[in-house]
């Protein structure tokens, strides 16, 4: 498939609304906590029946610092004895969770995310890994996508080997920007020797793959400042790189608020910059994955969307599709079967349930059918950006234009403005289409309704 994008200025602006990021359909709006331990347990041993081998997720949430634009669950502190209550909590999680899967299904993927993974000491890390090993089938040899987020501040060359070691053989190295003014303004502090240290400690490693992740809206940012962080990133040539859209949403992430907004780029200066990096990447030779996502052409992720068997969960973009998710530690979600499962956010309330000898989850979702399908079409859209209605009407047993009617009417006024394409057995998304592909989606989202999309960040 072709993988190019352009950058179209006016459809971009037209078409800038709040919507989901679809890590997730249903997304979780629809978490509900009549949905309980029983319903996750029952789901698990549904999921044994099926040839699906197994993913796992691991939040550590602390942080050292915390850095004001952040949105996702941690813990902010620098007691680091912390770590040892939490992680014997997850031990015995870990030993719940396994029971409930059959011990001959694989681990085709690991993550560890947070929160900061390398919060954690050395003994920690192996402990972690050992006890993992102790209770889940994992791979010996590099089949598995195992794969750690790192902050370099937090990381050094002996570390990093350490986690080759342990198995680990993707990371994604979070930079945001190198220009000390911003990052006093988002209270992050981290040199360009400590990022390339951890890099070049990954590549000396044998890490298959390595992402830069970075971040466009925050203070004080310009799109000559932008530029030449991304040019210092570009010499040491990443596999992959993740361009985030900063979302400010101070009303559900109260630490934004430590950051003053008018400081931020305007709405015209945040597109030259999303404009200029994806000029600058595709000259560097990346091709577009989707969803803030490049990788070089030859990367798997690149090779997988071309062939089709791209995947997106709650981990990201990835070459394994057809797992179950065991999401473990706090706030962390699972997907099994046809559910999503959430544990309890706070350590307190993670910590109570498991010292009870509980699971911890405490809401989730059961997919109806027109759920798995709706999300086996938005998933094939932002992996492929492609859909082939004879494969999904094989799979699902449905006509896709009628039981989609109501949708491929919304889709007009995007086949007009040249987004999507249409034939009379399939629906491409243009170059111009990829980076509204959340737009895209959204008209085959059966849960937007007036009111719910300011939960969500806009889409470019």
């Amino acid at each position: 498939m072709e993988q190019s994008i352009r950058f179209d200025e006016d459809l971009i602006k037209r078409y800038n609304q709040s919507g989901p990021r679809y890590t997730s359909y249903p997304t979780a709006v629809q978490f509900d906590e009549t949905f309980g331990v029983a319903d996750y347990q029952a789901a698990a041993e549904r999921s044994n029946a099926s040839d699906r081998n197994l993913s796992l997720y691991f939040h550590i949430p602390f942080c050292d610092t915390v850095c004001f634009f952040c949105a996702c669950n941690k813990v902010w502190t620098r007691d680091r004895s912390k770590t040892t209550p939490y992680l014997a909590r997850l031990y015995q999680e870990i030993e719940m969770q396994a029971k409930l899967f059959d011990s001959n299904r694989k681990v085709d993927q690991l993550h560890w995310g947070g929160g900061t993974p390398t919060f954690i000491n050395m003994d920690e890390m192996r402990e972690l890994m050992a006890v993992t090993r102790q209770h889940f089938n994992l791979h010996d040899d590099d089949s598995g996508e195992y794969s750690i987020e790192i902050d370099p501040r937090e990381a050094n060359k002996e570390s990093v080997k350490l986690l080759r070691e342990l198995g680990f053989n993707r990371m994604s190295l979070g930079v945001q920007d190198f220009d000390p003014k911003v990052q006093k303004a988002v209270n992050r502090i981290q040199t360009e020797a400590q990022t390339f240290e951890v890099l070049e400690g990954a590549r000396e490693a044998g890490f298959m793959s390595v992402n830069v992740d970075l971040i466009y809206g925050l203070p004080h940012q310009t799109e000559a400042g932008f530029m030449a962080t991304l040019d210092k990133v570009l010499e040491v040539a990443p596999d992959r790189f993740s361009i985030f859209n900063y979302a400010h949403m101070p009303s559900m992430f109260p630490t934004q608020k430590k950051m003053n907004e008018a400081d931020m780029p305007s709405p015209d200066e945040k597109l030259a910059i999303l404009h200029a990096t994806t000029n600058r990447l595709l000259e560097a030779g990346y091709v577009y994955i989707g969803m803030d996502h490049f990788a070089k052409p030859d990367d798997e992720l690149a090779i997988a969307q071309r062939n089709e068997t791209l995947y997106r969960n709650f981990q990201g973009y990835s070459t394994h599709a057809e797992c179950d998710l065991i999401g473990m530690g706090a706030t962390s979600i699972s997907l099994i079967n046809n559910t999503y499962a959430q544990n309890y956010k706070s350590l307190n309330d993670y910590y109570q349930a498991i010292d009870a000898g509980h699971l911890a989850v405490f809401r989730g979702v059961e997919l109806t059918e027109d759920d798995e399908l709706r999300r086996d079409v938005i998933t094939r859209l932002i992996s492929h950006f492609h859909l082939n209605f004879n494969s999904i009407e094989a799979q699902w047993g449905i006509v896709f234009k009628e039981y989609f009617e109501q949708e491929m009417n919304a889709l007009a006024p995007m086949i007009e403005d040249g987004l999507v394409e249409l034939s009379d057995s399939d629906l491409y998304v243009t170059a111009a289409g990829r980076l509204l592909i959340r737009n895209i989606c959204m008209a085959f989202d059966a849960y937007l309704k007036q009111g719910t999309q300011n939960r969500f960040s806009k889409v470019i």
